[in-house]
């Protein structure tokens, strides 16, 4: 192996060990984050709504819908105004 290959394979492990530690920091970030209904502005909800009507972040039409939601960290939602579960259909 030249050189060129060693620097090559040490920068792909170098990596593909960020990727990986990435990756658990975002697993660790979401177990300390919960669905937050009925707080997110227009445009600025983290999913589909939770009664169809879409499907895709961003698309809340309304501010708190109580339908839309965001994460947000684990205790937080109901201090800030919100529920923890989907309204009833």
């Amino acid at each position: 192996m030249n050189k060129r290959q060693a620097l090559i394979a040490a920068a792909l492990a170098s990596a593909c060990a960020v990727a990986t530690t990435a990756s658990a920091m975002d697993n660790a970030k979401a177990g300390d984050k919960e669905k937050c209904y009925g707080i997110a502005k227009a445009g600025q909800n983290d999913c589909a709504s939770s009664n169809g009507s879409h499907s895709c972040a961003g698309q809340a039409k309304a501010d708190n819908g109580a339908t839309e939601w965001k994460y947000v960290a684990k205790g937080t939602c109901e201090k800030a105004g919100g529920k923890t579960a989907p309204p009833a259909k």
